[in-house]
């Protein structure tokens, strides 16, 4: 009989699981199956022993029935279900059963420093040709847990994401390979230091360098909390997974436009669900995921062991993969494309090839992850040349390449070195003539030291001005150019300072106000917001701005329903293709390159066309050897209706700053209004020059989602410039009025000495 509760046990379990994911519905008369359940386990001694048995068995047959049908019927928002089930495996059954032995770093379980985050030193033995061989990995991954309250569901603090940043550079040191397991539904949205966005940023940036084999796995994959471990060489995903921009219930209360503290419609979560394209299949065809690790029925769970098996099997195969394509040996290459063309690629090999590189493979290794995140999400947006045009532009870029090495690596670089050994000589050689000429000058001094002295001149520096300008007064070309005045001067009217009460502002006139003040507060310094053209007119040189790419048009990849008419009104409305602007500009005649993301075209969210155009901005500013400035008038965070191609562009927009920056670029952030979630949280967040308009707000997630995150209500001013500056996450804020004087004065002075352009 105690075999028989066993059964019947385990069939109870099945009947919650089916449950949990059928969202607590009577789907398949599931409620009265229960009831069967708890109604034999009370009474097990009413029916004899055979008759038990036989009930047993016709539960057992029909809730194999059920889990069948809901496997061939699973909807994208079941998958989310099953991945968030206390049953679900986690990082911690991963460690225990697909590595040999491994040891945690950074503190175990509630004494972990981010017990959310686990990082381990481990072990896993290959199999090649029936023989063992022990390799030692580094671990990175969220752990959810199964039930602990301490691991927070997976969602990382900074720290945490701090934490697998320092162990990725320990690998990186060691020469061993990275395994990274993501099970997050997102990153803890919280800005105290070192802050949600700037950590996964600094996360992304090292990543896309790390010299050595990166694999990751994902399980649930949410937003940019999976990007903070996500950026790999290969990218496996299990077959119930979900890898998605934002959850399902986000992109509904969005969608919806439900208000905080109003319940979301179960319909419109389901259809979001479906809308993101968020399963293992779909984003296999989306192509921001390379293999997808085959699950049992309804899911792997944490006493799966044959899945574990079969997980080992493809993390090996997978890291395998991605060394093998970075040797050179003629034999390894033949081997490969042989196995390539029998399509037996994900066959185990049959020679054990090392795990750790050499300089040259490390060198293939990082041009062959730039290529991978650089052709992500090509097929998101329109607007790409024509091969004949395609071949012009390579053609073009190509020369261009070659002269601007030739002017400044090779003309201006040896310029810069006859300076230097000519300033050096001369030096040697004043000194010498000091010591000769200084008993003469001794002699001429005192003879001559009663005669008057004439008055020396006084250097004056002063800014060029035109002949025809006869007045004493000189034009300080650092001022605002003043080409352009807001519409918004237009209106004959005041307005009331929103810190009228605390600093007695003033009421101020329009015309004033968006005209001569440039939209800024006499009194307090409050900064009204002003359209992106301001921008364009009045902190650049009159007529440099110069715009490229403009043929870039976002789209909509997913078929997202609805999204073709918004696109094509913020279209119409702006007369724009896309929300980045990128031009070639001048301020004091120094040439730069400008992406500048702005509110008017969908509040500035970045899609796969956005991404792009901000990408080609690092190539032509690299290519050019000129600074890079990213402008932020407004980001809205990473474009929800383009799913995980929305997301890739984190990292691949990343990894092209990153190249530049590498090549001796100068990189310039400045936000301005509202700037959030993952643009902050990758491209713009990486650099090491930030700075903030002020009166604008920096940071990871809004007001309310922190609220219904983290149950804290934070103050107004938590996203306040002024705040970001204390956290170290900006480096100075900026008046407007004077936006165009330190954006000069940054690029005198930031970055190397020797700069091409100085």
């Amino acid at each position: 009989m105690n075999e028989l509760l066993k059964r019947l046990q385990k069939i109870e379990e099945r009947i919650n699981y089916l449950i949990q994911i059928k969202d607590f519905t009577n789907w398949g008369n599931l409620f009265g199956f229960q009831e069967t359940c708890t109604s034999l386990k009370q009474n097990p001694y009413e029916l004899s022993k055979e008759e038990f048995e036989g009930e047993i068995r016709k539960l057992d047959e029909s809730i194999s029935f059920l889990e069948e049908r809901a496997e061939e019927q699973l909807t994208p928002m079941e998958r989310v279900r099953i991945v968030r089930t206390i049953e679900r495996f986690s990082l911690k059954d991963i460690l225990e059963n697909v590595y040999e032995d491994y040891t945690e770093l950074g503190g175990q379980d509630d004494a972990n420093i981010d017990p959310a985050m686990v990082c381990a030193k481990a072990t896993i033995v290959r199999r090649i040709k029936g023989k063992p061989y022990t390799a030692t990995v580094m671990v990175i991954g969220q752990e959810t847990g199964h039930g602990e309250e301490f691991r927070n569901g997976g969602s990382c603090r900074p720290e945490g994401n701090e934490k697998a940043l320092r162990y990725m550079k320990v690998a990186e040191t060691e020469g061993i390979p990275i395994h990274f397991y993501i099970f997050t539904p997102g990153s803890f949205p919280i800005e105290e230091y070192p802050g949600a966005a700037q950590q996964i940023a600094r996360n992304i940036y090292a990543m896309s360098k790390l010299r050595v084999p990166i694999i990751s796995m994902i399980s649930e994959g949410g937003s940019g909390g999976a990007e903070a471990i996500g950026l790999s060489d290969f990218r496996l995903m299990c077959s119930h997974g979900y890898y998605s921009v934002i959850s399902p219930e986000g992109a509904a209360a969005i969608e919806g436009r439900i208000r905080e503290g109003e319940k979301v419609p179960k319909e419109l979560i389901e259809v979001c669900a479906e809308r993101l394209k968020l399963t293992a299949l779909d984003n296999r065809n989306l192509g921001t995921i390379d293999a997808i690790v085959k699950e049992p029925p309804l899911g792997a769970r944490h006493d799966d062991f044959a899945f574990f098996a079969q997980l080992r099997s493809e993390i090996t195969r997978a890291t395998d993969k991605v060394v093998l394509n970075t040797k050179s040996f003629k034999a390894f290459r033949d081997w490969e494309n042989k196995r390539k063309k029998q399509k037996t690629e994900r066959k185990d090999l049959a020679v054990d090839i090392p795990w750790d590189l050499n300089s040259d493979e490390t060198r293939r290794l990082l041009i062959q992850r730039s290529r991978k995140y650089r052709q992500m999400g090509m097929h998101g947006f329109e607007g790409m040349p024509l091969p004949t045009e395609s071949f012009f532009k390579q053609f073009q870029e190509k020369n261009e390449k070659i002269y601007y090495n030739l002017r400044y690596d090779v003309v201006k670089s040896s310029h810069k070195q006859m300076k230097k050994v000519i300033k050096d000589v001369s030096g040697e050689g004043s000194v010498v003539l000091k010591k000769l000429s200084t008993p003469l000058h001794t002699v001429k001094d005192f003879f001559a030291k009663d005669k008057p002295k004439k008055n020396a001149p006084v250097l004056r520096i002063t800014y060029n001005k035109s002949a025809s300008d006869s007045s004493d007064f000189v034009q300080d070309p650092l001022e605002l150019t003043d080409t352009y005045t807001s519409p918004l001067a237009n209106e004959d009217r005041t307005v009331t300072c929103p810190n009228a009460k605390k600093y007695g502002c003033k009421d101020l006139w329009v015309p004033d106000l968006f005209g001569e003040f440039a939209g800024v507060c006499e009194t307090c310094g409050h900064h009204f917001p002003l359209e992106h053209k301001w921008y364009l007119h009045n902190i650049f040189d009159p007529d440099s701005v110069q715009l490229f790419n403009t043929d870039i048009r976002s789209g909509n990849p997913l078929g997202y329903k609805g999204f073709d008419e918004r696109l094509k009104l913020a279209k119409k409305k702006t007369g724009r293709n896309a929300g980045n602007l990128t031009f070639e500009a001048e301020v004091m005649d120094i040439k730069i390159v400008v992406s500048m993301l702005y509110a008017d075209f969908r509040q500035g969210t970045v899609g796969s066309a956005e991404g792009e155009k901000f990408v080609q901005a690092c190539e032509l500013a690299k290519r050019k050897k000129r600074p890079l400035l990213s402008y932020v008038h407004t980001t809205g965070g990473i474009r929800i209706q383009e799913g995980t191609l929305g997301v890739t562009q984190m990292p691949k927009c990343t990894m092209a700053v990153r190249e530049y920056i590498d090549a001796g670029g100068l990189y310039i952030v400045v936000y301005d209004n509202n700037s959030y979630a993952g643009p902050v949280a990758s491209f713009l967040g990486c650099s090491p020059y930030q700075f903030a308009i002020r009166s604008s707000r920096i940071g990871f997630a809004g007001h309310r989602v922190i609220r219904e995150t983290t149950g804290i209500d934070i103050p107004p001013d938590y996203h306040s410039a002024r705040n970001a500056l204390k956290r170290g996450h900006i480096q100075g804020i900026w008046d407007r009025r004077d936006f165009r004087r330190n954006l000069h004065k940054s690029l005198m002075t930031m970055g190397s000495p020797s700069l091409y352009y100085r």
